[in-house]
């Protein structure tokens, strides 16, 4: 058994999102109505706190009954079923922080853990206080308690006044937290916080605006992050964490509008998704760029002004931003980005007379894909254009609406390039004729920071998802890595490991594997030197974030060098456990994983096992089960799933994320797909159908398939279990991948093979 559940403690606590607080306590559990709340718990009077939306007001002892105490708290303000929680626990807090508006900010965390709170409570603060000045509206509570979960079914919940977590979340540790740990444990505060007014304050009227909620926090935590740490580029990072990400999803026909009508509880725990969360963020995004950002800030004061203790719609948000600028058609440009599915692609074109003219088509990543469902605005958007040329770096705009054919740029005749949406501000691809894509490439070459970095990670984005839709040539996309060699940013390398480890999976049983190892270990050839494997206290945010990114890549490519430090220092670790102090936290999930897969015997397994059953840290814990599925041998990874399943060794929020793990392993994938299909009622029992990360398992099992038959095994298994639940569209999406991964070798292997012979 773990040794976080030996001497084990009880705990009572709540999560009714979305449809659930109807089995806690009789109620119209919809998010249009907005009820004041008065509780009273009872817990036992000895060694337990209680703990609930607002402040303590009385307790009284050896209440009802001897040897308990009932604790009543102050009546709420009104707010929506889903919000109201309440903790039974033996947690415990450092000294709480006043909050310059006056009320008490307090983190709560098991007695073993309450130490590791420190961080954030004081990235916490401070992001609570950019809210409260950045919305210009107080926060209306009391008091403010954010309390990490043992074992919670999501990753943080919104509680007004007591913000639920999963400990990884939450909680972190100088020498045992990542950088990336650090990182996510900053944004998802900043995300939940963000709720307090958009979501808690302000809430949608229905669930088919939950975009509402879910997209503005997701953009929000951008900025009280940014707030917090100015020095980590975090902005930046929308790039890669939200946009990329969801423009991919939003390339096929599996995709879905960001306001989606629901009924059905499954319905509404579906439409928690990347469509609404990242894409609802990219498009707000788009939104502040084009209003400007004192105008957007403004909007949003209004709005929540307006709307404080009350619900709204979409349209209510286009209103109040319409107060602000009057010169924009703010619902008819919004209405055709969160009304339709998917994204334009932008063609810019330059003519005899050096005039560039743009034009716009739906952005499909299979050009072949024949939509059966109409769209009201025809697939055309109201586009905003921004762009920077040769000749100037001042960003200039204009639009391209959807009733417009194409129109004219302004630009000087001597231009030599062009670079369309500044940053990847707007929800949109470019493609450019032949010319400008190997003008753009050229400069990357000699001077690559002529373009400020989400810039570099934009083409790199774009013109790969254009060659994967047939829109341009491999070739291009390929000649422009080249430029990569003296890359040194985190950002652009990220997209690049994105696609080389894409091509890694698509192209392994080709004869051309071999060449595209050999050239990707030559472009990562100077940053390795640069980053090494030795972490410095002087290493700035990025640098962190840079090096585990670039090492991981040369491990996945089997950069010689690379290798053999990992599995070195794996070794001297895993023999020497009690006397070699672990990998530096940045590095230690790679050693984990490369060292298991490469050196790892059935020895090292049980003694990694072993290390995580008595390991009492949540992140430390994520870290080993990862290493732990990166085993080369089919046996333990087997009997690896059959441990996870007991309750006693991994917790129920954990055992999904075990199977993903496992899933990454290229001699896992066949063995979890299998127990999937073969114990796929277990799961359901387990889990039930309402749970969303069970119904998204199946797309990252799937992720690799490339072959008609694992297709066809794919369309059995859903015919077999027909009801998904709120795992629907996980399953069509899942669907369109690997029938994309199919065509693609079809289409686009030979090109790749015949560029990759000629390097």
């Amino acid at each position: 058994m773990a040794s976080h559940l030996r001497n084990c403690r009880k705990i009572a606590t709540s999560k009714f999102q979305p449809t659930y607080a109807r089995q806690a306590y009789p109620c119209f559990d919809e998010p249009g109505f907005k009820p004041t709340f008065k509780v009273r718990l009872v817990k036992p009077q000895n060694g337990y706190t209680a703990l609930s939306n607002m402040d303590q007001v009385s307790e009284v002892d050896d209440s009802p009954l001897p040897g308990l105490t009932t604790v009543e708290f102050s009546e709420s303000v009104p707010m929506v079923t889903y919000l109201s929680c309440f903790i039974v626990s033996d947690f415990e807090h450092l000294s709480p922080v006043t909050v310059s508006q006056g009320f008490p900010f307090s983190i709560y965390a098991t007695p073993a853990q309450v130490n590791k709170t420190k961080y954030a409570l004081e990235v916490g603060v401070k992001i609570i206080e950019y809210y409260i000045k950045y919305f210009g509206i107080p926060y209306p509570l009391p008091k403010l308690d954010l309390a990490a979960i043992p074992d919670f079914v999501s990753g943080a919940m919104e509680h007004w006044g007591l913000v639920t977590f999963r400990e990884v979340n939450l909680l972190y540790e100088r020498g045992v937290s990542s950088t990336v740990n650090r990182m996510r444990v900053a944004m998802v505060i900043g995300h939940e916080l963000a709720h307090m007014w958009f979501g808690n304050l302000m809430t949608l009227k229905w669930w088919d605006d939950l975009w509402l909620n879910e997209g503005f926090a997701s953009y929000m935590e951008y900025k009280g992050v940014n707030h917090a740490h100015p020095d980590w580029q975090i902005l930046d990072h929308f790039l890669i964490e939200d946009l990329h990400p969801v423009m991919i999803l939003d390339a096929s026909l599996a995709s879905h509008s960001i306001v989606q009508m629901v009924g059905h509880p499954d319905e509404i725990t579906e439409l928690f998704d990347t469509i609404s969360y990242s894409k609802g963020a990219s498009v707000i995004r788009m939104l502040e760029d084009f209003l400007g950002e004192e105008e957007f800030k403004n909007g949003i004061t209004n709005f929540l002004n307006r709307f404080k203790f009350a619900n709204a719609v979409t349209q209510d948000l286009w209103d109040e931003l319409q107060e602000v600028r009057k010169d924009v058609n703010i619902t008819r440009v919004m209405d055709t980005w969160t009304r339709q599915m998917g994204y334009p692609v932008v063609t810019a074109t330059r003519g005899l007379n050096g005039t560039i003219t743009v034009e716009q088509t739906r952005f499909l990543s299979d050009p072949d894909a024949s939509a059966t469902d109409s769209s009201p605005y025809g697939y055309r958007w109201d586009i905003p254009i921004t762009y920077i040329t040769s000749e100037s770096k001042a960003v200039k705009r204009t639009w391209l609406h959807s009733g417009d054919l194409s129109v004219s740029l302004d630009v000087p005749q001597n231009v030599t390039w062009i670079k369309i949406n500044c940053h990847q501000k707007g929800y949109y691809r470019v493609n450019y004729d032949k010319e400008n894509w190997e003008k753009l490439t050229e400069l990357l070459k000699n001077d690559f920071t002529a373009l400020d970095i989400p810039d570099r990670a934009h083409l790199l984005d774009d013109i790969f998802s254009l060659a994967e839709a047939g829109l341009v040539s491999y070739t291009l996309a390929m000649d422009m890595t080249r430029y990569l060699a003296s890359e040194t940013e985190y950002i652009p390398w990220s997209v690049a490991s994105t696609k080389f480890k894409k091509f890694h999976t698509l192209l392994i049983s080709s004869p051309s594997y071999a060449k595209l190892r050999k050239y990707v270990q030559s472009l990562l050839s100077d940053v390795c030197r640069k980053v090494t494997m030795i972490v410095s206290d002087d290493d700035s945010h990025v640098q962190r974030l840079l090096r585990p990114a670039v090492v991981g890549l040369a491990c996945h490519v089997g950069v010689p060098e690379c290798i053999d430090e990992v599995v070195a220092v794996f070794k001297n670790w895993i023999t020497n456990t009690s006397s070699v102090p672990k990998p530096h936290p940045d590095l230690r999930s790679i050693v984990y994983s490369y060292g298991m897969r490469l050196a790892g015997s059935e020895r090292e397994w049980n003694v990694m096992w072993n290390l995580y059953l008595d390991e009492p840290d949540a992140q430390e814990r994520m870290k080993l089960l990862q290493g732990l599925a990166q085993s080369s041998e089919p046996w333990i990874l087997q009997r690896y799933i059959q441990f996870a399943k007991i309750e006693s060794n991994v917790r129920s929020q954990d055992f999904i994320s075990v199977l993903a793990y496992v899933s990454m392993n290229p001699v896992g994938v066949p063995i979890v797909w299998d127990f999937v299909r073969g114990e796929w009622q277990y799961l359901v029992d387990r889990f039930t159908l309402n749970d969303r990360y069970l119904g998204r398992l199946i797309p990252v099992i799937t992720e690799t398939f490339t072959s008609e038959l694992k297709l066809k095994e794919m369309e059995t298994f859903f015919k077999d279990y027909p009801d998904a639940g709120a795992g629907k569209a996980a399953r069509n999406q899942a669907l369109a991948h690997v029938q994309k991964n199919i065509k693609w070798l079809s289409q686009h292997k030979q090109t790749l093979e015949d560029w990759l012979g000629a390097v």
